[in-house]
């Protein structure tokens, strides 16, 4: 097989590494507009919603009084009811609603203590220059899986939004290179009904 028959068959497919538990997933779509965010600001009013925003700044607060950026803001609950909390996002109505409430943050200008990733971190295409401002803390939701198959299978295989994919394993290996080390793995968000969502707290080395 030649190479460009090879990349044929590569060409927007999930490219899953089974040694490090890690897949990825060439997305081109761009879905954040203004039907986004006001699916996410009806889902962070609903009772599952306000439930998780008070989760994770439960397990924020557990290690840190600091400084967060909340990466991917989804509906700005969490921003709105953390205090001290500042956001960051893609989407223009999102990045509209901080700036008109003076909670734009923007982390690749400037080192933050810590950043959130509540379902963001699988649709940042390269994280690296992120990781590096963030000095201590970052909290993680994903979807986590046990292989390519389970990827495939779960409704979370989202085509034109997420292109990173991760085992446990995985992430920890995947955020270990960024300069972070696991300190809690907790499946809050599963308690709260979602389905094969593992939340998770790593701190700079």
């Amino acid at each position: 097989m030649n190479d460009s028959l090879w990349n044929c068959l590569r060409y927007n497919k999930l490219e899953w590494l089974p040694e490090i538990g890690i897949g990825w997933f060439p997305v081109t779509a761009n879905p954040y507009d203004a039907n986004y965010w006001n699916n996410y600001r009806r889902l962070d009013a609903t009772f599952t919603g306000l439930q998780l925003t008070d989760m994770r700044m439960d397990m924020v607060t557990r290690h840190t009084k600091g400084a967060v950026v909340d990466i991917g803001i989804g509906g700005g609950r969490f921003v709105e009811n953390m205090a001290g909390a500042r956001g960051f996002d893609v989407n223009p109505q999102a990045v509209a609603w901080l700036h008109e409430r003076g909670l734009w943050l923007d982390p690749y200008a400037a080192p933050v203590h810590a950043a959130t990733f509540w379902d963001s971190l699988e649709h940042i295409h390269e994280p690296s220059a992120l990781f590096a401002n963030i000095e201590q803390w970052a909290f993680i939701s994903t979807p986590v899986y046990l292989d390519a198959d389970d990827v495939m299978r779960s409704k979370h295989y989202k085509r034109e939004e997420h292109c990173w994919y991760f085992t446990v394993e995985g992430l920890r290996r995947f955020m270990f290179l960024g300069g972070f080390e696991m300190v809690e793995h907790n499946g809050m968000e599963r308690e709260a009904g979602r389905d094969s969502i593992d939340s998770f707290a790593f701190k700079r080395f």
